[in-house]
């Protein structure tokens, strides 16, 4: 296998055309997230919530990606050398990019939302700056409620090495024996509490003022309490982040529920993927950490003087809701949620939704109006992730209480979910719903839900097909499509994913509307993108938009680069990964592609091909990653009817035309906001919204 040499800027210049690293292009997307955080058009505790974002993805990052990576460099030469890339070169490029992204995030913290605070009378303390009542209220506040947690431990090299809960924060103590003429340091450690309380706490302030002072410097101050034969001479933060990756060795033998089970439990103790340390720590503390608990000096990254920013989801924000976002309260979609029978109403035309701007109510409602529909006999759903509290899932066991026949495929494999899932299915298998789990070697990532309601002594299957999950929380930030209908070349053929799903047989015949994936999806888009490069070199009009969260598969960026040189116009909107690299000479000029990042979350998938005029749009669960081409099944389904294919392209002509949020994607890779595209600021998902509640189905 050829090695493929990436670049310091993550460009592999490959026969294809140039390729982005991956990870590091997803690193790109976690710096567009942090930009916002920098953005002064955002209010103040938006910025901040930003600064939350980031840091929460950045943890699940170090536990997944970063882990494979460092399992990968861990391996033996031969099997290194099977690879088709130097994972240590690539690790190394990672935890730089990451190193300077920390910093600056601790600059935006520190030099620009605290002043802002500061000038709102928001104060956060250091307890140095405490006053004697506030003083009086930190003692009594860790005597009363942080004492039992805390669990000091003094560090012996070689005798006490203490086990670090994953995630957790620890104050690592530089101590010295009082009265000792000895001038050599000893080192303890003290668990800051997070887990069981706020992280922020208000402290007693003056009327008009707020001030506020972290857990841990609450612990710092009462450090001296905990070792009182030592001198407290500083202390500095540390975290763990653990593998989460569940290591499922044979997917195809034994019992996989029982082996994700067992492997759940191990999550929390599995070897570390990084070391956050506070980078003003002295080097003699540093060193000692690292032999003390046995990590590598690959798995340490410097961060400012607080870990766990992801705790900013919980800033405290005094009821300022002028330093918050507008509310976009959720449209009603009043054709199905004010509907007699919304079953009626899907028989008599396609319905679309887009939330969060349109309520989830719609959906919910379906599946609702389902369970005590007399004329519904089976409700069939595949399940990835849902809400631990939904009311779709109360729903199917009012169903299975009135007798009607549920049939669920769960994905027990969805990464930090993969519990809830268990959870649902255990509760709807003992109400007597048929559950049916995971399939040996692939994951199965499509949205789909079909039911059989009898009208005129004959069944018609009413389909919901979808982007995005049946979730009730994701629904209100993340920005999906749904399909209502009861158009037969799309209802038969979803039905027959469920068979699929049901007894793992291939199809009788194959799918001729959807693209699912194992069967059609990859050679379908293959397809779809030929014809648009045969009518470039005859000479014709041809064009392809993209929306989707990833764009990574080799073979389909090469497709994509052939548009581009035989003259397909390709119009791109990446949200994460790009690994395709617009603007380059002789690949790629005529791709243009661009990521929106903005208050909701972009997540729906659409492909729209010019086709001779006659133009094929399809919705998809799928993002052109090589994983979910080829390693699961997704389900992309066309778009017939008239008036919402026209409404679609509305919808996307206003996030082309984004020149607030949008980010232009070149080869540079400079996350630059895009500006200059007309004189008229196009905020998109402000625009979306408007567009709807201008709509008559929203009045």
């Amino acid at each position: 296998m050829k090695k493929i040499v990436i670049e310091d800027n993550g460009i592999n210049y490959q026969e294809g055309g140039p390729l982005l690293d991956r990870d590091l292009s997803w690193l790109s997307f976690n710096y567009r997230v942090l930009q916002e955080a920098m953005d002064v058009s955002n209010p103040l505790f938006e910025r901040i919530k930003f600064l939350a974002i980031y840091s929460n993805n950045l943890e699940e990052y170090f536990r997944v990606r970063v882990s494979h990576h460092r399992n990968l460099v861990r391996l033996g030469k031969k099997t290194k050398k099977k690879l088709d890339y130097d994972p240590e070169t690539t690790l190394k490029q990672i935890l730089k990019t990451v190193n300077s992204q920390q910093e600056e995030f601790s600059d935006i913290f520190a030099n620009h939302i605290i002043p802002e605070l500061e000038l709102q009378n928001i104060n956060i303390l250091h307890y140095s700056d405490l006053d004697e009542s506030q003083i009086t209220f930190i003692e009594d506040y860790f005597n009363d409620n942080m004492l039992p947690f805390v669990q000091p431990v003094l560090l012996v090299q070689d005798r006490i090495r203490p086990f670090l809960n994953n995630g957790a924060i620890y104050l690592a103590m530089i101590l010295r024996p009082k009265g000792g003429s000895s001038e050599r340091n000893q080192y303890a450690l003290i668990k800051i509490p997070s887990d069981h309380l706020p992280r922020f706490i208000s402290l007693p302030a003056p009327k008009g003022q707020h001030d506020i002072i972290f857990l841990d410097d609450i612990v710092r101050y009462s450090a001296s309490w905990l070792f009182p034969g030592y001198n407290i001479i500083d202390s500095f933060s540390i975290k763990l982040t653990r593998d989460a990756e569940l290591y499922i060795e044979d997917e195809f033998s034994g019992d996989l529920i029982s082996k994700i089970r067992k492997s759940l439990s191990k999550r929390s103790v599995g070897p570390a993927s990084r070391f956050v340390y506070d980078r003003e720590m002295p080097n003699g503390l540093r060193q000692f950490l690292v032999k003390n608990l046995a990590l590598d000096d690959s798995d340490l990254l410097p961060e400012g003087r607080y870990h766990n920013n992801a705790d900013f989801f919980s800033f405290p924000d005094f009821g300022m809701t002028h330093h918050k976002s507008t509310p976009l309260p959720p449209l009603p979609y009043k054709k199905l949620e004010k509907a007699k029978n919304i079953f009626e109403a899907i028989a008599k035309k396609d319905h679309l939704i887009n939330v969060p701007f349109h309520s989830y109510e719609s959906t919910i409602r379906l599946f609702e109006e389902a369970a005590n529909d007399p004329k519904v006999t089976h409700i069939k759903v595949v399940q990835y992730r849902v809400a631990k509290k939904s009311r779709i899932m109360d729903a199917l066991v009012e169903a299975l209480n009135a007798g009607k026949q549920v049939t669920l495929f769960i994905e027990v494999k969805a990464r930090f979910d993969e519990a809830a899932n268990l959870k649902w299915g255990e509760k709807l298998e003992k109400a007597g719903a048929k559950i049916h789990y995971s399939i040996p070697g692939i994951k199965v990532h499509s949205k789909l839900a079909i039911f059989h309601r009898r009208e005129k002594g004959k069944v018609k299957l009413y389909a919901y097909l979808s982007t995005g999950n049946f979730h009730e929380d994701t629904a209100k930030v993340y920005t999906d499509l749904s399909l209502f209908t009861t158009d037969e070349r799309l209802t038969k053929e979803a039905s027959r994913v469920f068979s699929y799903l049901s007894n793992f047989k291939e199809p009788s015949s194959k799918f001729k509307h959807l693209l699912v994936g194992q069967f059609n999806l990859r050679t379908g888009l293959k397809n779809l993108i030929d014809f648009e490069i045969n009518q470039a070199k005859k000479g014709n009009k041809a064009s392809i938009f993209l929306k989707m969260n990833s764009l990574q598969d080799k073979k389909m960026i090469n497709q994509l680069y052939k548009a581009s040189q035989a003259g397909v116009e390709v119009k791109l909107i990446i949200r994460g990964i790009c690994c395709l690299i617009p603007e380059v000479k002789g690949f790629s000029e005529n791709i243009e592609a661009i990521s929106i990042v903005d208050r909701f979350l972009e997540h729906s998938r659409v492909f729209i091909f010019h086709n001779k005029g006659n133009e094929k749009i399809f919705l998809s669960s799928a993002d052109w990653m090589t994983r979910n081409l080829s390693h699961r099944v997704e389900t992309a389904f066309p778009i017939y009817d008239p008036g919402i294919r026209k409404q679609i392209k509305e919808l996307m002509r206003i996030q082309l035309q984004d020149n607030v949020k949008a980010r232009t994607l070149d080869n540079e890779g400079l996350n630059q906001y895009r500006q200059g595209l007309n004189d008229v600021p196009n905020r998109s998902q402000m625009e979306t919204y408007f567009y709807f509640k201008r709509l008559p189905a929203s009045k």
